[in-house]
């Protein structure tokens, strides 16, 4: 399976590329999307499976409207309320949601601390 996730923001990309593997495609739409925008984004995108992950403020809202028409078989990642956005959001959630998403075959997980 090949994906690619779709974010706001270099910091949401460099957040989430800690945590997935390499070969992970992570686009960023650098906030508003036109016509030209969102056809580089199908043309870069191709016919991988697409993931949205965009962040829970009223921008962020906006974009995944216009991305979920753009590819309607996308599927939605959400942060939570309150974090302020992908970026700000703890490695924990993010992999949370990533596992919500069936993304754990891509997941560079932590390694476990040490029991003691």
């Amino acid at each position: 399976m090949s994906i690619a996730i779709v974010v706001e923001g270099k910091n949401d990309k460099s957040r989430l590329k800690r945590l997935l593997k390499e070969d992970i495609l992570i686009v960023c739409t650098f906030g508003t999307l036109n016509t030209d925008k969102l056809e580089q984004l199908k043309k870069t995108i191709g016919d991988r499976d697409v993931y949205l992950f965009t962040d829970n403020d009223s921008s962020g809202k906006k974009i995944r409207g216009v991305l979920r028409d753009t590819f309607p078989d996308a599927e939605q990642i959400y942060t939570r309320r309150g974090y302020a956005g992908v970026e700000g959001t703890p490695d924990e959630y993010l992999i949370q949601q990533l596992e919500k998403a069936g993304l754990e075959e891509f997941i560079l997980y932590p390694p476990a601390e040490p029991a003691f």
